[in-house]
């Protein structure tokens, strides 16, 4: 029974990421993230209603427990529905053959993570940039909340591979681990709760709308749901970078710690290191200052090293969920490397 689960989480997982290579997204209509977020967008009128700031900072960070039990419900009452469908329709999968199953599960879970769609707009925001420096901002703009007004075309690109390196783990790697962890039920209410906190978790005044206790509930869930898989996923660069990325391991700690985001700085970080790259947020840290700025050919490199780790943690989990199929890592390993190569 052990052996039988975790095949049909690796046959879906591999599915999921064969047709988010080939396909890519779902139509908007039928996207549950887009649900998710609808929901969300609704639910923020509701929990903002009253509003406890009158802009200064003093006021922006004052306890608002009416704001914070507000937020807090309204995240609950998303995640219940999305826990109780997905784990009904887990429910319902797991009565059918092996085979459907897993194909079932793997459709499912592919609305989940966006690997495919993320390298898009990382390489659609680097053909901009080699139009002109306005087109390159205008097009980070679609990935990014922070003010490009005045990013030169260094840091655009800078911002574009934190923007991959952090979306890695939160759209790719932390839904994967989730779903090895508890199925499709843990990878929906991880989405969720990502989901939640890049709309809700603010640390203050956001689009003219005080976050800073409305959104803690969200942005604390996130911080806790995306701890390991954030460190696993810079744990997975390091491994794809080789002996490279080996000499560099020792400062990723450090490196990490830069950043306000308790997870965001790791994979950033590892990016940063194993790349050779100095990543910047103005006025908010530098991530390896002592190295190089980024330059237009390191935005393949980075999208070709996250390639690597993502092939590597495939056949990290083959090996310890499905030793079975060891005779198959090397036919594996060649169709992998052909797919996201």
């Amino acid at each position: 029974m052990l052996y039988a689960g975790a095949a049909t989480l690796g046959v879906a997982a591999m599915l999921a990421l064969l047709v988010d290579q080939c396909l890519g997204e779902p139509p908007v209509r039928w996207h549950p993230v887009v649900w998710m977020g609808n929901y969300l967008a609704r639910a923020g009128d509701w929990v903002q209603r009253p509003s406890a700031a009158d802009g200064s900072a003093a006021s922006q960070q004052a306890p608002d427990w009416a704001a914070f039990l507000r937020g807090t419900a309204a995240w609950l009452a998303g995640a219940l529905v999305v826990l109780g469908l997905a784990f009904g329709v887990q429910a319902l999968l797991l009565q059918l053959p092996w085979g459907v199953r897993s194909l079932a599960m793997g459709l499912l879970l592919k609305p989940l993570l966006a690997w495919g769609m993320l390298k898009t707009e990382v390489r659609a925001v680097d053909a901009a940039l080699t139009g002109s420096l306005a087109a390159g901002r205008e097009r980070l703009r679609w990935l990014v909340s922070r003010a490009v007004a005045d990013l030169s075309a260094a840091q655009v690109r800078e911002s574009a591979v934190e923007t991959l390196a952090e979306n890695f783990n939160d759209s790719v790697i932390a839904p994967l681990f989730w779903f090895a962890v508890f199925g499709l039920p843990g990878a929906a209410v991880y989405r969720f709760a990502n989901t939640a906190d890049a709309m809700w978790g603010y640390p203050g005044i956001y689009a003219g709308r005080n976050w800073a206790w409305a959104g803690k509930w969200a942005a604390r869930v996130d911080d806790v749901a995306g701890w390991l898989p954030a460190r696993l996923t810079a744990l997975l660069l390091l491994l794809a970078s080789g002996q490279n990325g080996w000499k560099r391991a020792q400062h990723l700690p450090l490196q990490a710690g830069q950043t306000p985001s308790p997870n965001s700085g790791w994979p950033m970080a590892a990016m940063a290191l194993v790349l050779g790259v100095a990543l910047r947020k103005p006025g908010v840290y530098v991530l390896n200052p002592a190295a190089a700025e980024v330059r237009a050919a390191d935005i393949p490199r980075a999208i070709a090293l996250a390639n690597r780790a993502l092939l590597v943690a495939g056949l990290l989990a083959l090996l310890l969920l499905c030793p079975v199929w060891l005779p198959l890592l090397a036919a594996l390993a060649a169709w992998a490397r052909g797919v996201f190569l």
